[in-house]
């Protein structure tokens, strides 16, 4: 039989099976004599077929193949089962926002497109109290385009994979302080709060045993202050009121030459710096939205 490598933070991507789900699919097997389907590897470690592996070890006779795919490394490892797994009908919410999460982690901070640098070697496992600290590496100039072809392919807004990228680490945070909490909460055994995931993930390493404290006894929480806003609505309508007739103004009077690219180029240029600019206050006001 062939030996294959268990790699726990590929196995840990893959949403396990319920006790009926795994014995449906051992008398499957039992039942064909054989794997219909090739467990995929890289370089001999499995990356796709945990479950089918797990019974092929108890029962030596069953035959198997392997396909082998020539991945570059561990992120692309990563980003390919997520993208295989949310191909599934059966996930929980929780699991499908985890998966695109994952997959928006690994595959937007690639430095150079092939995952190599001190945060995600893979001889280094990352440190607990730098798990969220990975935010301090900036996004690849690839970004905005791998947000939104993460979106459109699981039919999701932007906004959502940047919050479901918060809930993952937040997910795992709360895993590395209780093991197997990550496996309760994305099959819906244990509710969280998005909102108690992304405070999580943005919490300084000291915070994080209160943080856990209240998400695990919510009745404990200190009952929430009221925050009184000066925000004067009015004059933020004016404003917005105030850029969208600068705009128009200068829209107005631009270089009517539609075939310049450079204009094209340049114009679309400074307008894609506005946009990101709102989107900071959307981003914020979702965070601040209670799950």
């Amino acid at each position: 039989m062939i030996n294959l490598k268990i790699d726990p933070e590929f196995q840990s991507q893959i949403p396990p099976l319920t006790d009926d789900e795994f014995k449906q699919l051992e008398e499957n097997i039992l039942k064909e004599g054989k794997l219909l389907s090739p467990l995929i590897v890289w370089n001999n470690t499995l990356v796709d077929g945990h479950n089918r592996y797990e019974i092929v070890q108890e029962h030596p006779e069953i035959s198997f193949s392997t396909m082998p795919l020539p991945f570059e490394s561990r992120e692309e490892v990563l980003a390919w089962i997520c993208k295989n797994q949310l191909g599934r009908r059966n996930l929980t919410p929780e699991q499908k926002k985890f998966l695109i999460g994952k997959q928006y982690s690994v595959e937007h901070r690639k430095p150079g497109g092939n995952g190599n640098n001190q945060h995600t070697t893979s001889s280094k496992k990352t440190a607990p109290e730098e798990l969220c600290q990975i935010d301090t590496i900036p996004p690849t100039a690839t970004d905005t385009s791998v947000r939104k072809q993460i979106a459109e392919r699981n039919n999701v807004s932007e906004s959502y994979v940047v919050r479901s990228e918060k809930f993952m680490r937040g997910v795992q945070i709360m895993d590395q302080m209780i093991p197997g909490m990550q496996e309760k909460i994305l099959s819906g055994q244990f509710k969280v709060r998005d909102a108690d995931m992304h405070r999580l993930a943005r919490a300084d390493f000291p915070n994080r045993k209160q943080i856990v404290h209240e998400i695990l006894h919510p009745e404990e929480r200190p009952a929430p202050q009221k925050r009184i806003y000066g925000i004067n609505y009015s004059a933020l309508e004016a404003a917005v009121r105030r850029i969208q007739q600068d705009v128009d103004f200068l829209m107005k009077y631009l270089p009517k030459v539609p075939d310049d690219a450079y204009v094209k180029v340049e114009t679309t240029k400074i307008l894609k710096q506005h946009k990101a600019y709102m989107a900071q206050f959307e981003e914020l006001l979702n965070d601040e939205k209670i799950a």
